[in-house]
């Protein structure tokens, strides 16, 4: 497949990821073959503090993975070097130290050296005072050192893992506020649905779906709330009309339909 394909392929696959999760290992693996390495690794740091962890890896032993978060983050030389870096810059091991240092260091001895890894392309995504989350790639002896290729590639990609990474956090947080109002509305005793214009329930709390349950006073049909007495029937039936018309036809300032019902 031509680059500019595999490029454009691996784009739609990373913001795939930003709404799914699951999707990102097998992202990680493209990104790593396209770079030019056999691992690849999203993680956060924090310098204070002198702790790793890897949010997704593809290509190392997960023994070595542990290794690094419990143990080897606190000797890595590396470390510091990469923090400063400017986000989405591509940097490598001797842009941050001298080479000949950092294969004598107990970190590459002990932890590089055994895989076979002799360098790594990384890129700053998000950072504040303290801590940091990068993207990085690692090159095996077979790859050789980061060269201008693997960092040209990488810059065609790194605004888009940021960019990803970004969404992801704002999706996380829009779920995490949402499951928070669940929460919040499981707790009122009386039985409670958010329904859209055409009359389907959006959402039912827990007092809810013990009304829908019982289907004495509620039920429901093809998703649709439904009164059991005939009058009310029609009655949420002009309540939904109206809402879909908005706040001037319901005559208040709610901009979704809310239907409140005590047992």
């Amino acid at each position: 497949m031509h680059e500019t394909e595999r490029l454009s392929a691996l784009i739609g696959d990373i913001y795939d990821a930003a709404l799914d999760p699951t999707l990102w290992v097998g992202v990680l693996a493209e990104s790593a073959a396209f770079v030019g390495g056999p691992a690849a690794s999203l993680y956060s740091r924090d310098v204070a503090k002198r702790t790793m962890a890897a949010a997704y890896q593809y290509g190392l032993d997960p023994r070595y993975v542990q290794l690094a978060e419990q143990k080897y983050i606190k000797l890595d030389p590396t470390a510091l070097g990469y923090f400063i870096a400017d986000i989405e810059q591509p940097v490598c091991t001797a842009d941050v130290m001298p080479y000949d240092e950092f294969l004598a260091s107990r970190f590459y001895q002990e932890w590089g050296k055994p895989q076979g890894l002799v360098d790594t392309v990384h890129a700053m995504l998000d950072k504040s005072v303290t801590s940091s989350a990068a993207f990085v790639v690692f090159r095996h002896q077979r790859d050789g050192l980061v060269n201008d290729e693997a960092r040209r590639r990488m810059r065609l990609v790194v605004p888009h893992f940021r960019r990803a990474v970004l969404i992801g956090k704002v999706i996380d947080l829009k779920r995490a506020e949402a499951a928070s109002l669940a929460d919040t509305l499981d707790g009122i005793k009386a039985g409670m649905f958010l329904i859209d214009a055409a009359g389907r329930v959006v959402h039912a709390n827990l007092a809810g779906h013990v009304m829908l349950d019982a289907a004495d006073v509620f039920r429901t049909e093809k998703g649709r709330l439904v009164a059991n007495d005939p009058e009310a029937v029609q009655v949420l039936a002009d309540t939904f009309a109206s809402a879909g018309n908005g706040d001037a036809a319901l005559g208040v300032k709610h901009r979704r339909p809310t239907f409140f019902a005590q047992r």
